[in-house]
């Protein structure tokens, strides 16, 4: 398939009902299928995938090709952009997810009862899971890789401008899975980019898919979220803080926003807000707005960052809870650490919050106040990120209160059974 399939759309419902009712059909294998031929699977994906690497990079251009002749921005081209290190850090990935634990069987709990009783909560896979996704190719590979770990069929759908990408990835994943002679269809590509694909996703597919994680920009995720009839594991969007504490370590600070800012713009757990405690000493607000904007940042600031350096740009107040994605950042002056709180809870989307600060009790007083899905004390909220937090990698970041929250892997991919255990026990009337 040299382009994105065109079907009618009353054909488009089928279609979709059979990707899922494949789905279904291989979420059943994979339930109980054994570690070693999981991890053989990802093993050989990601072998695949560097032995294709010519492949990929190719797809990729086509890609790239057709984003810059649309005009498209910088941050979107970054993030859909493969080369080599890119590459090879998606193969590692995938066996990162291989070496982890198996979370399918994990007895979480158990106890007995007085008559007799064994009770378990055994871990046990979601189902089938659908991920609708944009401009990153590697979400191909990170899904595919760790709904496989959990034992969870996946059906991908990408957004057009990363079709050829994630075609070849997707290839990659399905010679690992024959490789270890699981099913094929247990992570599935939609052939299609029309809109009526992912609408139909939404309906659940006729009870066969039993979560949706969508990840891209926001009208995606709202809409995702506004019509979905089964759960939905997301954020909407990504507006993170660096708060900078008058106790902070000015050396540490400044390596710490300008990484958060600046490593890479166009990912959700870039800062897009930088507050500084007012009474913090006279150099703290002068020398990070300096190196922000020596790094090629737009600083966008209140009265008092304005009076620091002629480069700033005032910030107008839509600035602030605002997702940039891009070399731009708003920068506020607070009064303390409450204060900062207060403009998080206000403005925040409950992603992603640090504060920098040597304080104890400082940090102890913001870690627990702000309601974040992860909240950061002296570290980089780029850290935002399921391979940085040991999980080999990430479906997404959910802000959600329920089943998961922050970066979700193969345990949050997984839910729960009883498994009770008796020799002949009845219950009394």
């Amino acid at each position: 398939m040299n382009r994105p399939e065109r079907i009618a759309n009353s054909d488009i419902e089928g279609l979709m009902l059979e990707i899922g009712r494949k789905a279904r059909d291989a979420a059943r294998t994979l339930a109980v299928a054994p570690r070693d031929a999981k991890d053989l699977a990802l093993k050989e994906a990601a072998r695949a995938l560097r032995d294709s690497k010519a492949e990929v990079l190719a797809a990729n251009a086509r890609d790239l090709e057709a984003a810059r002749a649309r005009g498209t921005s910088g941050s979107f081209l970054d993030r859909l952009a493969l080369d080599d290190g890119r590459i090879e850090a998606i193969a590692k990935g995938l066996e990162e997810i291989a070496a982890l634990e198996d979370p399918v069987g994990a007895v979480l709990a158990e106890w007995r009862r007085p008559n007799g009783l064994l009770i378990e909560r055994v871990r046990t896979p979601l189902g089938v899971i659908g991920i609708i996704y944009e401009s990153r190719p590697n979400v191909t590979a990170d899904a595919g890789g760790l709904c496989l770990k959990a034992g969870d069929a996946a059906i991908l759908r990408g957004g057009s401008e990363s079709f050829h990408s994630s075609r070849a990835i997707h290839a990659c994943l399905v010679a690992g899975l024959k490789a270890a002679e699981l099913p094929a269809d247990a992570i599935q590509l939609v052939p299609t980019t029309d809109r009526e694909a992912v609408g139909q996703m939404l309906t659940g597919l006729g009870g066969t898919v039993d979560v949706i994680v969508p990840r891209g920009g926001k009208s995606l995720v709202g809409r995702v979220q506004q019509e979905a009839r089964v759960p939905v594991f997301a954020h909407l969007e990504g507006i993170c803080h660096t708060y900078v504490d008058r106790g902070a370590d000015l050396e540490m600070a400044t390596g710490i926003v300008v990484n958060a800012k600046m490593r890479r713009t166009s990912i959700c757990g870039a800062t897009e807000c930088l507050l500084v405690d007012k009474d913090a000493p006279a150099e703290f607000l002068p020398t990070l707005v300096k190196a922000l904007l020596d790094a090629g940042c737009e600083v966008r600031g209140d009265e008092a960052t304005g009076a620091v350096d002629a480069r700033v740009k005032r910030a107008v107040p839509d600035d602030y809870g605002r997702e940039f994605l891009d070399k731009i950042i708003a920068v506020k002056t607070v009064d303390g650490v409450d204060e900062a709180i207060a403009h998080i809870a206000r403005y925040g989307s409950q992603h992603t919050d640090c504060i920098v600060t040597a304080c104890y009790g400082t940090a102890e007083r913001f870690l627990k106040r702000v309601d974040s899905a992860i909240v950061l004390h002296n570290a980089s909220t780029q850290f935002a990120d399921g391979g940085e937090f040991g999980m080999g990698a990430e479906i997404g970041i959910a802000t959600g209160r329920m089943h998961a929250r922050g970066p979700v892997g193969v345990e949050q991919l997984t839910s729960f059974k009883y498994v009770v255990r008796g020799d002949g026990q009845v219950r009394s009337n």
